[in-house]
């Protein structure tokens, strides 16, 4: 999944993908923050070079979110919190990702709409997330029925647009 996302991007690497990427490694193995930044290295083939000025304050704050530990030899492990937080990320990049390839199937006008689109959820995924560790439950629980409802209609919208093409 990461390395795919990266072979898209290239070297842009979008707001806030730091964060999740950081969290979908740790889901594999443990690793120091050194390692995460050779890993995104090696991985994107050095076209993301992440910075420590980026990587160490972002770890201190997934550790302030509970959503990672560290190790007493200076190692990551992703947490229960951080399991679920990741695996909610997975699902919305599923659902977006289907929406993307249908709108790159439409061209110049589908790449734009798309852009938008990986824009907005960028930026709403990055504002959630900055906020995540203030929320109470209930909060948090209201955000994430509201994330998968826009969701759907975003699937809805995406379906209508298939039969449309389809029928043209």
């Amino acid at each position: 999944m990461i390395s795919e996302w990266l072979q898209r991007v290239g070297s842009s690497v979008p707001r806030g993908f730091s964060r999740y990427y950081i969290l979908e490694l740790l889901k594999t193995k443990q690793y120091s923050g050194k390692e995460i930044i050779d890993h995104a290295i090696e991985q994107s083939q050095g076209e993301w070079k992440p910075s420590p000025g980026l990587i160490y304050p972002l770890l201190g704050r997934l550790l302030d979110e509970r959503l990672i530990e560290e190790t007493k030899d200076g190692k990551y492990h992703i947490t229960k919190k951080g399991k679920v937080t990741a695996k909610d990320v997975e699902i919305i990049n599923n659902v977006v990702k289907k929406q993307l390839n249908v709108l790159f199937r439409l061209g110049n006008v589908g790449k734009f709409v798309a852009i938008d689109l990986i824009e907005r959820v960028t930026t709403m995924g990055t504002v959630l997330s900055a906020n995540v560790s203030n929320m109470t439950k209930g909060e948090t629980e209201k955000y994430r029925k509201f994330l998968k409802s826009e969701l759907e209609k975003l699937q809805k919208e995406s379906t209508k647009k298939r039969k449309k093409i389809k029928i043209k």
